[in-house]
């Protein structure tokens, strides 16, 4: 073959970058994602793509340490669950989102979501939790229908300006708001055990919020909570 006839080598098929507003499948999106690690965080929400602006301190960073040091501390005293921040989450076809926080029980206790061979949630987590600016935040609106649809049973939301925080549980087909008890105190339906002070957590008090924490995980539904769970993995005779 002459120089001039010569096939030009072939160009490197070069992966277009995420760009926020962008409309993906959710194969697609994760092809993206995964091609530019240096993203730290991208969500496919009904099929379109949501990237966070910077992080600043107290309107997201410390508000998401402090929920993390919450779950985690229940998820020490309750084995067969797990807390984790920042999971990639495939929902369905069209949602991919990654909550600031999130409990599931495992699947071998009995929980409701899998782990994926290549270590992503598949389906809904039985709590989900994110860090919201305020009302007007996608949280409360897009996200909530989309985590409603997919069962998540529990869902938070931390409206750090509105110093806030609305807990939702799913009844049938609809969130309902939790509401607290005559103390104040908020107590998971889901997660016997795991108490929340929403007054504490809002003026960014954690030892007041694991003080609290400690009194659900010392309660009697709690221990008899962790004995179903550990039941679920007696062997059937």
């Amino acid at each position: 073959m002459s120089a001039l006839t010569k096939r030009p080598a072939a160009v490197p098929t070069l992966i277009p970058p995420l760009e926020p507003g962008d409309h993906l499948t959710r194969d697609e999106f994760e092809r993206r994602y995964n091609s530019m690690p240096e993203v730290k965080k991208a969500e496919l929400i009904e099929g379109v793509v949501h990237m966070p602006s910077p992080v600043r301190l107290r309107h997201h960073a410390v508000p998401h340490i402090q929920l993390g040091a919450w779950l985690a501390t229940y998820h020490a005293s309750t084995p067969g669950t797990e807390a984790a921040d920042n999971t990639t989450v495939r929902l369905d076809l069209e949602n991919e989102p990654q909550p600031d926080a999130m409990m599931v029980i495992l699947p071998e206790y009995g929980g409701q979501a899998r782990i994926s061979d290549d270590d992503y949630i598949e389906g809904g987590p039985e709590l989900a939790a994110e860090i919201a600016a305020s009302t007007v935040s996608i949280d409360l609106h897009e996200k909530l229908r989309v985590y409603r649809r997919n069962g998540v049973r529990e869902y938070i939301v931390w409206r750090v300006q509105d110093e806030a925080i609305d807990w939702f549980i799913l009844r049938g087909t609809q969130y309902d708001r939790l509401q607290p008890d005559a103390t104040g105190i908020l107590k998971s339906e889901v997660f016997p055990g795991l108490w929340l002070d929403p007054a504490a957590m809002t003026r960014f008090d954690l030892a007041a919020v694991l003080q609290v924490l400690q009194q659900g995980l010392g309660h009697p539904d709690h221990a008899a909570f962790v004995q179903r769970l550990q039941q679920i993995l007696q062997p059937k005779t």
